[in-house]
């Protein structure tokens, strides 16, 4: 062997025998991981900088649990990223994937740790972008922290999240993970998020399907936005994102609802167009839209068609076919309805007993109320707030006002609170009853006790005030409630109006009129009949004449109390012959008179006029 040999092969071996010096960050990681290696345990004592804690956790030759155990250690003492997503990273690249994203959800529900994903993205570049065999890993941990961040609510991270993965040339964001932030941003009710997120999905050219289209939809309709929600439909029909009888469902709930039922019927006709089947919520929706427009037959037409066509009626279906009849008065028919519905095997739930109560309640019949009752108890049905108002409206509205007394009572002792619909129902059913200082006391009460008046509340102490005389009490609550917010409407304002005119102060009525014209609030035919009959009692027959014909000309159609007002005007004042003529007026528009009309229009063929 040449003497150039041997000191080359000599050169070469004092290479490989002389190690580089290793950094203290490298010295400790090892030290930490030989530990680890040897006793699965790891007692800290000296602080742990992030690039040490990357080594220990990027070490593929310790075991993920021991990584685990060695991470749950550390990030008690220390309130920092880099732990979280190294680990993640690690755990995802050994595929133990759950481990990893609780360990993500931990990071995201962590609120002692600041989260720029800034910060994180710097991290991942300098530890792992250069890494081709590590990109998989990097995005699978992108795309569930993305997750993370919207499932816990997080939006302006996910959204950061979101933009670096599209600006950091991911491929391809899954769809999937998107509707993670969809359905979070939908249930926590942020419908304007929901909206602009699926117009960043489209610009980004994430892939769209029919499920997240919907929903954006319906974010559009919950918004009151229907006819924009409609042109989304229609501009992602012309990318090939067709809709399916869920998107068709959404729109015509949100057109229901804003009363536009001519467009219901557009998507009706595009649905049968387009070849799509209507399901059991379709048929719900146009049950509900035709008792809306009082159409009951069409409303058993649709149903009838459904059975035919074997789609399973659920309870949902049944419900609003019990609704729309009670709502007509066809009390019969919507309990054989109940019958059926529990003969199919199906479980009637609260809102099926609350709307038969509704309508038994408004029926009057309040024993079958009471029945139904118990039924809806004896299966484990809790009351709520609607049907122990349903009923306390039911013994109002029949003169049972101490029963609904007894009932709010008895509730209270069960633990109901009261809500101020609670106290307004009583508080009206005492007025009616001519107890107007019980309600006036129930009101305060129910102020006292922390419920906030609302509207309504104000309006019936104003009512009490007015009819008591006492208009300096009722114009102090007026301006109480308008400083709460709460503002005056026509029942309000006739309150004023019906009172003046009864203690004869026509001035003031007038002036309360301007007042709530100037508002934008308009007079109604009470307003008119109330100021017809002041001027009657004042012996004005003729303004009061005028302000009857007022009424047809700004579109108010004249009742039986509107009537009786002008013909007892004219027979006090022994003008018979017109107050006949208004009787057969009133007669010809199909209004039948009561016995006050009767006893004025006797009157006035006894009044002489002077």
């Amino acid at each position: 062997m040449s003497t150039k040999t041997l000191l080359s092969s000599a050169f070469k071996k004092s290479i490989t025998k002389t190690k580089p010096p290793q950094n203290p960050d490298q010295q400790t990681a090892n030290l930490i991981s030989k530990t680890l290696k040897t006793s699965q345990t790891f007692d800290q004592t000296q602080p742990l900088n992030p690039n040490i804690i990357n080594l220990v956790l990027s070490n593929t030759q310790i075991p993920p649990q021991t990584c685990l155990t060695f991470f749950d250690h550390i990030k008690k003492t220390l309130n920092i990223i880099e732990p979280y997503i190294s680990l993640s990273c690690r755990l995802y690249k050994t595929k133990d994937y759950d481990p990893a994203k609780n360990v993500l959800i931990q990071l995201a529900n962590n609120k002692d740790i600041e989260q720029p994903v800034k910060k994180i993205a710097s991290f991942v570049d300098k530890n792992y972008g250069f890494d081709v065999n590590k990109v998989v890993v990097v995005r699978k941990m992108f795309d569930t922290l993305f997750r993370v961040y919207a499932e816990n609510e997080r939006f302006s991270e996910s959204l950061e999240v979101f933009e670096y993965m599209k600006s950091n040339g991911f491929s391809r964001i899954d769809e999937r993970s998107c509707m993670v932030f969809l359905l979070s941003a939908k249930r926590c009710e942020k419908y304007e998020l929901l909206w602009e997120f699926f117009s960043r999905m489209v610009d980004s050219g994430v892939v769209v399907t029919v499920y997240s289209m919907t929903m954006a939809v319906s974010a559009l309709c919950k918004g009151g936005e229907v006819s924009k929600g409609r042109e989304l439909v229609s501009e992602m029909s012309v990318r090939g994102v067709k809709p399916n009888v869920n998107t068709y469902n959404t729109l015509i709930d949100g057109y229901i609802k804003k009363s536009e039922f001519s467009e219901v019927e557009g998507l009706l006709d595009s649905m049968r167009r387009d070849g799509v089947c209507y399901n059991v919520a379709t048929y719900t929706l146009l049950i509900e839209f035709y008792s809306l427009l009082g159409r009951v037959e069409d409303a058993e037409n649709v149903f009838g068609e459904m059975l035919v066509k074997g789609i399973v009626a659920d309870v949902y279906v049944y419900t609003s076919m019990i609704s729309c009849n009670c709502k007509a008065g066809r009390m019969k028919r919507a309990f054989e309805l109940f019958d059926e519905l529990t003969e199919r095997g199906i479980v009637p739930n609260v809102h099926t007993y609350g709307v038969l109560l509704n309508g038994v309640c408004k029926a009057g019949e309040m024993k079958a109320a009471e029945v139904l009752l118990v039924e809806m108890q004896s299966k484990g049905l809790d009351l709520n707030d609607v049907i122990i108002n349903t009923l306390m409206d039911g013994y109002c509205k029949t003169g049972n006002v101490d029963d609904a007394v007894k009932l709010q009572s008895m509730m209270e002792k069960k633990g109901f609170v009261p809500s101020v619909v609670s106290y307004n129902t009583i508080a009206s059913g005492l007025c009616k009853a001519n107890r107007h200082e019980e309600a006036k006391t129930l009101l305060f009460t129910m102020a006292d006790r922390g419920v906030v008046p609302n509207m309504l509340s104000y309006t019936t102490l104003i009512d009490i005030f007015c009819k008591q005389g006492e208009f300096i009490e009722a114009r102090r609550k007026f301006r109480e409630m308008e400083s709460k917010g709460e503002k005056p409407n026509v029942v309000t304002y006739n309150a004023f109006i019906d009172g003046y005119c009864k203690k004869g102060l026509m001035k003031e009525a007038y002036r309360v009129r301007t007042e709530m014209e100037e508002k934008g609030v308009t007079p109604d035919l009470y307003t008119f009949t109330s100021l017809v009959h002041g001027e009657c009692m004042a012996g004005r027959v003729d303004e009061a004449k005028k302000l009857f014909d007022e009424m047809p000309q700004r579109g108010l159609a004249r009742n039986v109390i509107s009537y009786t007002a002008m013909i007892a005007g004219l027979s006090k004042e022994g003008r018979s012959e017109e107050a006949f003529t208004l009787y057969d007026e009133m007669k010809s528009e199909g209004i039948s008179p009561d016995d006050t009309m009767y006893s004025s229009l006797v009157g006035s063929l006894h009044t002489v006029k002077c």
